[in-house]
C-alpha cells in the first residue's frame, strides 16, 4: 500500500499545479487582448459638411476654386462608416510591422497634421525613410490620384499597402500582413461590417485603409470662417487681421500684379494641386541624389518634379519639402521669394518672361504677412477629432 503524501507535500504540489496552469493560460492568451476601443455605433465618415465655398467656383476666376470633380475615390471603393472604421484600426495597429513597433500612424501623426515632425521618419528597426512623410490631409482631393512624392503609386489603394512591405518602414511581406490581421480576434467582425464577409485579404485591407485616409478632410479653419463671410477668396476677410489679409492677397495675386501666385499650384479651397502632374519648384539647380518623379518615369522631363501637397494645416507639418530641408514656413517663403533655382525642368509658372527663375522681391513685412496667412489654414478639429484618433489608447 502506497503511503499518502504529507499535508505539506500536498499543499506544495497544489501550488505548483496552480502556477503551471496560470502560466499555460497566459501563454495561450489571445495576442489581441489589447484590441481597439470602438463605439457601438460607428463614427460618421461619410457625411462631410463641406462649406458652400468648397463646392462653388468663383465666377471669373481663371483657376477652379471648388473641389467638384477632384475627388479621386474610385467607384468601387466609396467611403463608408464601417470601412473607414476598419481602416482606422489598421492605420494604428502596430502589430502590422515586423517587430510590432510601427504603424501607419507612426509616420503620419494626427497632432502633426498627419505628417511627421522628423525630417526623415524612423522605420521599425531604426532606419530612416528616404523622404519626409507627406501630410494625408485632403488626399482625396488630389485630382490626379497618384501618391507618394514621386507619384509612383497609381492610386491610394495601391499606396497604402506599400509601407507595410518597405524593408525600412515596416518590414513585412503582404502575406505576413494578411496573416497577422487574420490572427487578431477583433478583425473578423470589423471586416464583416465593412464588406459583408469575414474573409480577410490584401484587397480589403487596401480598400479600408484608403477609405480612412480619404475621410481626413480639413474645412474648419480661420480661413474658412472668413471665406464664408466673403464673396471671393480675394476679398478682405472681416475676421482677418490686416497682416493676414495682406498675406492672403499676396497668396492669390499673380506675380505681375505683385503677388506670389501661390494659388496656381495650391488650387481649390482644398489648397491642393489640380494640375496634371508633379512639379519642379526649383529646390536645386541639378537633381543628383533624388530624381523625383523622374526616377520612376522614363521621360526625363519628370526629373526633379515632386507631388504638390495640400497647404491645409501647413503650420503643423514642419519640416517642409520632400526632403524636409526647410524647418520653418519663413524658410519656405524665402525660398520662393529669392531662392528658386534654374533647374532644367523648373515649372513654367516659376520662370519670368526671360525664362529665368522668378524673384518676388517681397519686403520683410510682406513675407511675414504670407506666413501669417498660412497659419489661418490651421484646422484644430483635425488634431482632436476622435474618429481619426488612435483606437488602441
Amino acid at each position: 500500500m502506497k503511503n499518502k503524501p504529507s499535508p505539506l507535500l500536498a499543499t506544495l504540489l497544489l501550488a505548483v499545479f496552480v502556477l503551471v496552469s496560470c502560466s499555460k493560460d497566459e501563454d495561450t492568451m489571445p495576442v489581441d487582448a489589447d484590441g481597439p476601443d470602438l463605439p457601438e455605433t460607428p463614427f460618421d465618415y461619410v457625411n462631410i459638411s463641406l462649406p458652400a465655398h468648397f463646392t462653388m467656383n468663383v465666377p471669373g476666376q481663371p483657376l477652379p476654386t471648388s473641389v467638384n470633380g477632384t475627388d479621386n475615390s474610385p467607384a468601387g471603393n466609396p467611403v463608408t462608416n464601417e470601412g473607414a472604421t476598419l481602416g482606422r484600426v489598421l492605420f494604428y495597429d502596430k502589430k502590422l510591422s515586423a517587430n510590432g513597433t510601427k504603424a501607419c500612424a507612426s509616420c503620419h501623426k494626427q497632432d502633426k497634421g498627419f505628417s511627421d515632425d522628423a525630417v526623415l521618419s524612423a522605420g521599425f528597426a531604426g532606419g530612416s525613410t528616404g523622404r519626409h512623410s507627406m501630410t494625408l490631409i485632403n488626399a482625396r482631393f488630389y485630382q490626379r490620384g497618384r501618391f507618394f512624392w514621386d507619384e509612383r503609386a497609381a492610386t491610394l489603394e495601391e499606396q497604402v499597402l506599400m509601407p507595410f512591405q518597405d524593408p525600412v518602414e515596416m518590414g513585412m511581406t503582404l502575406e505576413q500582413v494578411v496573416s497577422t490581421v487574420q490572427q487578431q480576434s477583433y478583425y473578423p467582425a470589423l471586416f464583416e461590417k465593412a464588406f459583408g464577409t469575414q474573409e480577410i485579404n490584401a484587397d480589403k485591407i487596401s480598400k479600408a485603409l484608403a477609405q480612412f485616409v480619404r475621410s481626413i478632410v480639413s474645412h474648419s479653419s480661420k480661413y474658412d470662417a472668413g471665406r464664408a463671410m466673403s464673396p471671393t477668396p480675394g476679398a478682405n476677410f472681416p475676421n482677418f487681421t490686416a497682416q493676414e489679409n495682406l498675406g492672403k492677397n499676396l497668396f492669390f495675386q499673380t506675380i505681375p500684379n505683385g503677388g506670389g501666385a501661390c494659388f496656381g499650384c495650391h488650387t481649390t479651397e482644398a489648397f491642393i494641386s489640380a494640375n496634371p502632374g508633379p512639379q519642379n519648384n526649383g529646390l536645386d539647380a541639378v537633381s543628383i541624389t533624388d530624381l523625383g518623379a523622374g526616377g520612376g518615369f522614363a521621360n526625363p522631363i519628370f526629373i526633379g518634379r515632386f507631388k504638390t501637397t495640400s497647404l491645409r494645416n501647413i503650420a503643423l507639418t514642419a519640416p517642409y519639402m520632400h526632403d524636409g530641408r526647410f524647418a520653418t514656413l519663413e524658410e519656405v517663403v524665402e525660398h520662393y521669394n529669392s531662392g528658386i533655382q534654374a533647374h532644367p525642368t523648373l515649372a513654367p509658372a516659376l520662370r519670368d518672361p526671360n525664362g529665368n527663375p522668378v524673384r518676388l522681391n517681397f519686403t520683410d513685412n510682406e513675407k511675414a504677412a504670407l506666413v501669417a496667412f498660412l497659419h489661418t489654414l490651421t484646422d484644430q478639429s483635425v488634431l482632436t477629432e476622435v474618429k481619426w484618433s488612435d483606437p488602441f489608447r
